[in-house]
């Protein structure tokens, strides 16, 4: 006898928000923003200043990523605690230049922000559902891969986008194959309220 019907249901899913910001962003805060003194940070360029969001002139942009983050904490996460931007800084990527595969320590949710315009070809996020390092490397046919076996999965973001994530997804973004530069920035997030149960000693005010 061959099996004839089969189920196949998901356990879990790793969600990522999109939402797009662009009613918060000015001309003139892109070209503020595009200003900012910037350092090496391995392939890419980062900014010197870590904490961008805490500038004045970027107030409208602080308090439209923070109405996501809230959207993202209550719809997504399911939880009454409030995210918070810990550290928020802006990123270029040159011609040929990508982003290594990384994730975010000390976070618990992660953004990137695509204030400019973005060149074309759009390069690509590209997420990794392996967090650790793998002993047995199993894929799926290419023509087998569906969302239950995928080793990866990648979103093509769009200008004025706020994409958020899981800090502990790994994750690195394509070479930047055109001939102009792709502005993005990038923030971390933790969570402030009580944690936990009094009587379960388990309680956690942050």
């Amino acid at each position: 006898m061959t099996i004839q019907n089969f189920d196949v249901q998901p356990l879990f899913a790793i969600p990522y928000f999109r939402a797009n910001l662009s009613h918060a962003i000015s001309k003139e805060q892109i070209e503020y923003i595009k200003s900012f003194k910037m350092l090496p940070n391995q392939q890419n360029m980062i900014s010197e200043n870590l904490s961008i969001f805490e500038d004045p002139k970027l107030a409208s942009i602080k308090k439209a990523v923070q109405e996501a983050l809230d959207i993202y904490a209550k719809e997504v996460m399911g939880i009454e605690q409030k995210l918070y931007v810990t550290q928020s800084w802006s990123l270029i990527n040159n011609p040929n230049i990508g982003m290594h595969t990384h994730s975010h320590s000390n976070s618990i949710v992660s953004g990137s922000l695509y204030y400019a315009e973005l060149p074309a070809p759009v390069s690509r996020m590209v997420f990794d559902k392996h967090t650790t390092y793998r002993q047995l490397v199993i894929n799926p046919s290419n023509d087998k891969q569906n969302i239950y076996n995928t080793p990866i999965n990648v979103v093509t973001p769009q200008t004025h986008d706020i994409l958020l994530f899981p800090s502990e997804l790994t994750h690195q973004v394509e070479p930047n194959l055109s001939d102009k530069p792709r502005y993005s920035i990038a923030f971390n997030c933790f969570v402030k309220g009580k944690l936990g149960d009094l009587r379960d000693v388990s309680q956690l005010t942050l």
